[in-house]
């Protein structure tokens, strides 16, 4: 009996030793929206456009651009995570007062990087005299702590010669750190190796694809291979996003290849971030919707995120999702599949449609007809309790019954007003808000184009029986 007993002690110490080693289970995956607006964890907007990510410990800080309402210099601003979804507002790390040329410019892309020989953490940025572009010059800061003040130490073009607009930076696994930026009218993409310190230019590494006309690059390294991820340069508009690859940053490096749709999800890259962790290194594209491209400022832009995956050693391909899941722990990144549907009234055969393509909250929903645009397209999001969101596939926003119309506004799940089911109706379907009961319906059976869609109650009318199309 005595020896029975020992023997299940054992067996118990031995179990609660194992549960000790496990340590507790991995957190799942967090959902982050796509072409939205981020928040901080105290609520406000989170201005970090045309930003970068570099970690530091436990935690990821992202930098990025926060401009006064006419789009000039205002802040660098830092914020840290260890998830990637929740962002604490750290320091406006560099201001217009820091330098007395800060006072009106333009300060865009801000990246930073660490120096490992120094212990400075040192910002790259692309600044203009914030009423033109003709200074198109780099800029340099340095601080001692990641989300300290940064001492701002001058602007410069690159080797005394070269134009320098759109910028990132790269430290490569020996240390050695490089500056790529657009030269010549945005004509030419330019690699720079910079110097010990990080601080100044050293050598021009290559001009690979001259005439090109490329901007916003990112640049990372996965598995030995270079890529060199770009937009076209048309602006504040959204355009194809192009790819190339090399062995070597003095390459050869390969032509530009597609990725993405033609407007890279209505986006422009920032940054390409590799997330490692115990499951291995996914990479997360960070891009910008920027908020003149539809009439607003820089400060209104949205963030599209998406997981980038690799066919092949040098292959890279990108697919939109409405929500990008992150696990930065286990290193990996995936996507919310979702199917796209639209709805056709039944009496005018036209679909539920968002002006003018518009992605600002508040417009109202009408009909229009039917032209596979993304502002007709709708992601029911199953919330699991019977009712569904109504996801726009343009604007990111959700339908919103409200008492006279039915608007598009930010997604809040817990929000009744924005929740609806679908009731099959023979071969069509009533959509049905949950917080009155009353049914989608086009306002007074009109046939018009712009005619309002509002709720109303159900009564079998064909003006509030729907087709889910595709």
């Amino acid at each position: 009996m005595r020896r029975a007993y020992a023997v299940l002690l054992a067996l118990c110490l031995a179990l609660a030793g194992a549960l000790v080693t496990a340590g507790p289970a991995q957190a799942a995956a967090l959902t982050i929206p796509n072409g939205v607006q981020f928040t901080d964890t105290s609520g406000n907007a989170l201005h970090a456009h045309g930003g970068g990510v570099i970690k530091v410990g436990s935690y990821y800080y992202w930098f990025g651009e926060d401009r006064n309402s006419d789009n000039t210099f205002r802040y660098v601003d830092a914020y840290r995570s260890t998830d990637l979804k929740n962002w604490e507002f750290r320091n406006h790390v560099l201001t217009q007062s820091s330098a007395s040329e800060l006072g009106t410019a333009y300060i865009e892309r801000p990246k930073v990087v660490y120096n490992a020989s120094t212990g400075k953490f040192v910002m790259w940025m692309h600044k203009e005299n914030g009423t033109d572009y003709s200074e198109a010059r780099a800029a340099v800061a340095v601080s001692d702590t990641v989300d300290g003040n940064y001492t701002y130490q001058g602007s410069f073009r690159p080797l005394g010669q070269y134009m320098s607009r759109d910028i990132t930076t790269f430290v490569d696994t020996d240390g050695t750190a490089y500056m790529v930026s657009a030269a010549n009218e945005n004509y030419d993409l330019q690699i720079y190796r910079l110097t010990s310190d990080y601080t100044a230019i050293a050598a021009l590494v290559a001009n690979p694809w001259p005439g090109g006309h490329r901007e916003a690059p990112a640049l990372f390294k996965r598995n030995g291979v270079y890529f060199m991820l770009t937009s076209g340069a048309t602006g504040w508009s959204a355009n194809q996003q192009q790819y190339a690859t090399a062995s070597s940053l003095a390459g050869p490096w390969t032509s530009m290849a597609n990725v993405g749709d033609s407007t890279t999800y209505n986006s422009q890259t920032a940054y390409v971030l590799p997330v490692q962790g115990t499951s291995g290194t996914s990479y997360l594209y960070m891009g910008d919707r920027w908020g003149n491209s539809f009439g607003g400022t820089v400060n209104d832009s949205r963030y599209v995120w998406l997981p980038l995956t690799f066919p092949s050693s040098t292959t890279m391909s990108m697919s939109w999702y409405p929500e990008v899941t992150v696990d930065a722990a286990a290193g990996t990144i995936g996507g919310t599949s979702a199917t796209y549907n639209t709805l056709i009234a039944r009496h005018s055969g036209k679909c539920a449609d968002v002006a003018n393509q518009s992605l600002w909250q508040g417009i109202a929903i009408s009909q229009y007809t039917c032209n596979g645009g993304t502002n007709q397209k709708w992601w029911f999001k199953d919330l699991g309790t019977g009712y569904y969101q109504l996801v726009g596939r343009g604007s990111s926003l959700c339908l919103q019954e409200n008492s006279t119309n039915v608007t598009q506004e930010n997604c809040s799940s817990s929000a009744t007003t924005q929740q609806w089911s679908v009731v099959t109706s023979g071969s069509y379907v009533n959509i049905k808000a949950r917080a009155t009961g009353e049914c989608l319906d086009v306002n007074g059976a009109s046939t018009a184009n712009s005619a309002a869609i509002i709720t109303y109650t159900c009564n079998g009318a064909t003006n509030q029986q729907w087709t889910r199309g595709t």
